[in-house]
């Protein structure tokens, strides 16, 4: 996969955030250096947030997410004055844009405070030095005073740029390569597993929700990752596993099958070959796997009646068997014995008023930032609702969710934290 095809849940996001016509638009233009967002002087122009996805040096590949103005009012700025908030909930690091024709407003403090609050890096953008060419701060050498004042008044470090006239862009850029989180390989799918050389098997079935011809974006990601720590990805077909185990030449690392053919992929691997699935490799990765284990134990408690929350990022149509609408609902009746009732989310929306659900069973996350999918986790967690998700909760129910963490050490010491030798 290129750098122009990466997911948008793997670039670094970077939202921008200001007055109305502080320029955030045209900033974006002038650090991309093409016409990627709508300029113009009318108020209010960018309404819901817009995401811009390109290959950005030496950042690699990011998503610009331009928002309304901060200062909208009536009852359709208030609205669009929330997306713009929302946003918060999926940024890497936030860039305010204080006009220098105006200073630091109220709404820039508290965007500011907003941002700091979440731990997001930030910095701060002090845009239309051009218009302050002839001002007394210029004439009087002050200048580093004012960039200064507004600093403390943002808390944060402020780079002075010129949208319109392209002054300041490559300090800023070089302020936004050192602002950038340090994650490197610490949320890394399976190559932190892996040594040079190992033998890894992805167990891999047809998945008919997949466009033809396509593995899903798990899979891939996977086999990227495994390529790319010099290990070997070996594909096959769950009615394949044991043949093709039989015919390697030395015991793999790992077997990592999809949830769905967990059984069978259990049954067909031998015990001292570690076992797990995608979906539990991607809630390592996305969000807090120890917390998911955890919350696997709220199956058991589970009542007739109770409401049950299935969230998958992605959207796509349904199929005759489903994974979440119609396999997971049957597993988890089968496994409770109760009369359940499921509600379903999809895509990019997450309910506000999770507090009547008495579990959360949630997607990988592969169409989900780390930061997104935390703040989902957070969510759950603030309604006092356990959440678990699709690779734990079948691990789970079908009575191999001890082998499938077997690779993970924290995750096996948070459920033997919860399940307390009798």
């Amino acid at each position: 996969m290129s750098m122009n095809h990466t997911p948008r849940s793997n670039r670094l996001h970077i939202a921008i955030f200001g007055r109305s016509n502080a320029g955030k638009s045209s900033l974006i233009n002038a650090i991309t250096g093409q016409d990627a967002a709508v300029v113009s002087p009318v108020k209010g122009t960018t309404t819901d947030p817009v995401y811009k996805a390109m290959e950005l040096l030496p950042l690699g590949p990011v998503v610009f997410i331009d928002t309304a103005g901060l200062d909208e009012t009536g009852e359709l700025g208030e609205l669009r004055k929330q997306k713009t908030l929302d946003v918060l909930n999926k940024a890497d690091l936030a860039l305010i844009v204080v006009d220098a024709a105006c200073g630091v407003t109220l709404l820039d403090q508290q965007i500011a405070g907003s941002v700091r609050s979440k731990g997001i890096p930030a910095l701060g953008i002090l845009n239309k030095t051009d218009l302050l060419a002839g001002s007394d701060p210029f004439r009087r050498g002050e200048f580093a005073a004012l960039v200064s004042r507004i600093e403390q008044e943002l808390d944060m470090k402020v780079i002075p740029v010129s949208a319109l006239e392209g002054t300041g862009i490559s300090k800023l850029m070089k302020a936004l390569s050192a602002a950038v989180p340090e994650d490197g390989d610490k949320f890394r799918i399976i190559g932190d597993l892996v040594s040079p050389g190992d033998l890894v098997v992805l167990v891999v079935p047809v998945d008919q929700a997949a466009p033809k011809g396509r593995l899903i974006l798990p899979q891939q990601q996977t086999i990227r990752d495994l390529l790319e720590s010099d290990a070997i990805a070996v594909v096959t077909k769950e009615f394949e596993l044991k043949e093709t185990l039989e015919c390697l030449g030395k015991k793999p690392r790992l077997v990592v099958t999809d949830s769905q053919v967990f059984l069978k992929a259990a049954a067909d691997t031998p015990r001292d070959i570690p076992l797990t699935s995608f979906s539990i490799l991607f809630a390592r990765q996305k969000g807090n796997l120890e917390e998911l284990v955890r919350g696997a134990r709220a199956i058991d408690r589970l009542q007739d009646g109770d409401r049950v929350l299935i969230a998958e990022a992605c959207t796509h149509h349904s199929q005759a068997d489903d994974i979440g609408t119609v396999k997971l609902p049957r597993w988890l009746r089968q496994a409770t014995g109760k009369q359940l009732q499921f509600e379903f989310a999809s895509g990019m929306s997450f309910p506000d008023d999770l507090e009547d659900f008495s579990l959360i069973v949630h997607c990988g996350g592969c169409m989900l930032s780390r930061r997104q999918m935390l703040w989902r986790m957070e969510q759950t967690q603030a309604a006092g609702v356990p959440i678990v998700n699709y690779g734990v909760a079948i691990a789970y129910v079908q009575g191999i969710l001890e082998r499938a963490i077997s690779p993970f050490p924290l995750a096996r010491m948070a459920w033997e934290d919860n399940n307390p030798q009798e």
